[in-house]
């Protein structure tokens, strides 16, 4: 897929978030770290522009509270998380490039925790490609795209990769064991 793809999976996903929810003065974003940022950061710019109302956007780094961690070939982005702004009471939606096992998602959860007592967590992806390993599920996929094991879903977007883009990826079985 191309940037004209996911320019028509991000405005979907802007139009669903924004009907539903009731009143977007409640509303707040949050980019998990690092292509989430920017898919977040796009998102609001169209809820603002349908609306005219500011949202709050913050970003997520939840790489030191994944419960694999240590297993991980990825070293950590030095980049931290910047919510300046309180949960409490909001409706937070997370946002990500892809939703695979679930784990960064729970991690995601962990950590908005942390900051407040939002009244509702959601969570928009742009792409889902299945193999959960725990019990979550986007509120709102800009695509499904089935995988088997070793296949893997890349998500390039211009602000991180030059390009936007999402390519389906073939590794051996080796490399697949360490995600």
């Amino acid at each position: 897929m191309g940037k004209m793809d996911i320019n028509r999976m991000v405005k979907r996903l802007s139009y669903e978030i924004l009907e539903n929810c009731d009143n977007p003065e409640y509303l707040v974003l949050i980019g998990i770290l690092s292509r989430g940022e920017p898919l977040a950061q796009r998102v609001k710019k169209i809820i603002e522009e349908l609306t005219g109302k500011y949202i709050d956007l913050g970003t997520l780094n939840i790489s030191f509270h994944r419960d694999d961690f240590m297993e991980r070939l990825v070293v950590p982005q030095v980049k931290g998380t910047d919510i300046t702004f309180s949960l409490d009471k909001k409706i937070v939606v997370l946002v990500d490039d892809v939703l695979y096992t679930g784990r960064t998602i729970r991690a995601a959860i962990d950590e908005v925790l942390t900051f407040g007592r939002p009244s509702k967590i959601q969570l928009a992806v742009l792409v889902d490609r299945g193999h959960r390993e725990m019990p979550i599920r986007a509120d709102y996929v800009g695509k499904n795209i089935p995988t088997s094991e070793g296949e893997h879903v890349n998500v390039l977007l211009k602000e991180v990769d030059g390009k936007d883009a999402v390519e389906l990826r073939q590794y051996s079985s080796e490399y697949s064991h360490a995600k």
